[in-house]
């Protein structure tokens, strides 16, 4: 089942409503980690010298932009442990749109759910991902310090978080916060276990770009075949 469901989530990946929301996806994650990156950047300029005087060197000028051209291979690393942090925001604002694109395809017999208000939705990713950044930056300490043994902790932790979070907004779209909260609690292991296989691709730099909307996508499958 869990499987069939990531499968399936590919297989959609040239329908029109569904490259759509890729794209979306991508110019969110883009630019999230673009800010990240200004944020990280701005730091080590205001705290780096123009110049700096070495022993036996003497004085060696434009430390402040080898160290921000040096910030970028950071970011590429750090990317690794931001990307849940940037799926999670991309829950609230993006999820109805994969959710309707693959009801429409493999589920037609629906009727239209029902959209969160949007702001309702951005408050709501705005406490995961407060939470979320958080968790991964202790993650990173952690997984310097352990010789990456963190990372799998990193993976079962946000794997129970984002399960939570995609499964329980897809759920919402289609029946009450009770009975939401129940099947999640039934099928526990089954939803953690495909939210470590989303967690273990967005620690990969460059495809975990594109595990947000797949991520979405994944789990509006299970929960319709979860139901039945």
């Amino acid at each position: 089942m869990i499987l069939g469901s990531i499968l399936a989530a590919f297989g959609q990946a040239g329908d029109p409503k569904f490259r759509r929301a890729i794209w979306f996806g991508l110019a969110l994650a883009l630019a999230l980690l673009f800010a990240m990156y200004a944020l990280v950047l701005l730091v080590v300029q205001m705290l780096t010298p123009d110049a700096l005087t070495l022993p036996w060197v003497g004085e060696v000028n434009g430390l402040a932009t080898l160290l921000s051209f040096a910030s970028v291979a950071f970011m590429l690393v750090l990317s690794v442990f931001l990307m849940v942090p940037v799926a999670s925001a991309f829950t609230g604002l993006f999820l109805d749109d994969v959710a309707d694109a693959v009801e429409a395809r493999h589920y037609p017999h629906l009727p239209q759910a029902p959209r969160a208000p949007f702001w309702t939705a951005f408050v709501d990713s705005l406490r995961y991902f407060a939470v979320l950044v958080a968790l991964n930056m202790v993650g990173l300490v952690l997984f310097v310090f352990s010789g990456g043994l963190g990372m799998v902790a990193l993976w079962a932790i946000n794997g129970y978080l984002l399960s939570r979070e995609y499964f329980t907004m897809v759920a919402l779209r289609r029946m009450t916060p009770e009975d939401a909260h129940a099947m999640r609690r039934d099928n526990r292991i089954r939803l953690w276990l495909t939210g470590v296989l989303m967690a273990i691709p967005l620690s990969v730099p460059l495809v975990n770009l594109f595990m947000p909307v797949i991520g979405a996508a994944t789990f509006t499958h299970l929960f319709h075949r979860l139901r039945g």
